[in-house]
């Protein structure tokens, strides 16, 4: 296969890097995949709280059911776990199994970076050998983990105990933790006592970029660790000699899949709704293929929240909130501007009295109320 020279690699405008990170995303026209294709297809959706990912699907899968996601986690087929960037994340089991070693420098430098001083003194590899004994013989919570080691390493924080063991053994959230408005602490248990042995091997760096490159790419080396966490990729990346190169409008060189699609500029994009935490808002080192940055602060909050978000023609245009009792359901939306188009406004309506009927089937009223938000 020829690769494209990198002096002088094709450009690839900020509207051309937007239209084939959403084609990959599934949301220039909603997919016919099931669930559990879909959530391998994009390597995984952040899971940091329980209903994102099942409006994550929604938005970009034809005829999702809320049902079939919570089916796929009470089987173990999918599972919520710590994987990328050590964050929670709903993956496949074979995915998590085969990603969570490569992930592991990860999780260590993690829980080393906010744990350190509280575990100096412990020995790490005894601390994952207790913890795994302890959630083999019942699932715990978090807290209930750390309760239970403090009883050996009294003279440490439990918190840390437990966050050190989550760093370095995959947990498992199980269900109904992670499941549609499950809310209560997660009980935990070992990915090996829960999945069990399937004999699925670890990724290479290799095969984690080209799955990300495949949900994400075109991307630069740094867009790679952001997503992942891993460092040192940029090596590895230029190794690949199936990858193909471009470059961006600052001159930075992006990677990608040759097979992998890159519509024109100029096809459409419909409006969509994205969940909170959404990855397509966390994937990239530069985000400027999705979000302007005078728009960023609206979006990521100083507390680590990434709202709700609005695209309007494939870029953030706005952010929005479910809110729902058993009597009303509402989604409000509220725009960066107000001279949005009609069409657009229409659009938005639909879809988000659609995401009403599934999200809040129950609700006697259900409505979408638009505002501007105010600078």
């Amino acid at each position: 296969m020829i690769r494209l020279s990198e002096s002088a690699p094709s450009l690839l405008d900020r509207r051309a890097l937007n239209r084939a990170t959403l084609a990959r995303q599934l949301l220039l026209r909603r997919d016919e995949r099931s669930a559990l294709q879909a959530i391998e297809h994009l390597a995984g959706l952040q899971a940091q709280a329980p209903n994102p990912p099942y409006i994550g699907l929604w938005t970009r899968l034809r005829d999702f059911r809320f049902d079939a996601l919570t089916g796929h986690i009470c089987e173990r087929q999918v599972v919520r776990c710590a994987a990328m960037r050590s964050t929670l994340h709903l993956l496949s089991a074979a995915d998590l199994l085969a990603f969570r070693p490569l992930l592991q420098p990860v999780h260590a430098r993690g829980v080393q970076a906010a744990y350190g001083r509280q575990l100096a003194g412990v020995d790490l590899a005894s601390l994952a050998s207790a913890g795994r004994n302890l959630l083999d013989a019942q699932p715990l919570t978090s807290a209930e983990l750390g309760r239970r080691l403090a009883e050996r390493w009294p003279d440490h924080d439990p918190q840390a105990l437990a966050q050190a063991v989550r760093a370095q053994v995959a947990l498992i959230h199980i269900p109904p933790a992670g499941t549609w408005d499950s809310h209560r602490p997660a009980a935990l248990a070992t990915a090996a006592h829960w999945l069990g042995s399937p004999g699925i091997e670890a990724a290479t760096p290799e095969v984690l970029i080209r799955r990300y490159l495949a949900a994400f790419g075109p991307a630069s080396a740094k867009d790679v660790s952001v997503w992942s966490g891993l460092t040192g990729l940029a090596g590895t990346l230029k190794q690949m000699p199936d990858l193909i190169t471009f470059s961006d409008e600052d001159g930075a060189v992006l990677f990608d899949l040759s097979e992998a699609p890159r519509p024109g500029p100029d096809v459409p994009a419909p409006p969509r709704l994205l969940p909170e935490y959404d990855n397509l808002l966390l994937a990239h080192a530069d985000r400027r293929r999705m979000i302007a940055d005078a728009h960023r602060a609206k979006v990521y909050t100083n507390n680590g929240i990434i709202r709700a978000c609005v695209l309007i023609d494939g870029f953030v245009a706005g952010i929005w909130k479910l809110f729902s009792t058993d009597a009303v359901a509402q989604v409000r939306i509220e725009l960066f501007h107000d001279d949005v188009r009609k069409k657009d406004r229409l659009d938005l309506e639909t879809e988000a009295m659609s995401l009403l009927m599934a999200a809040s089937p129950s609700a006697k009223t259900r409505e979408v109320v638009f505002g501007t938000l105010s600078s």
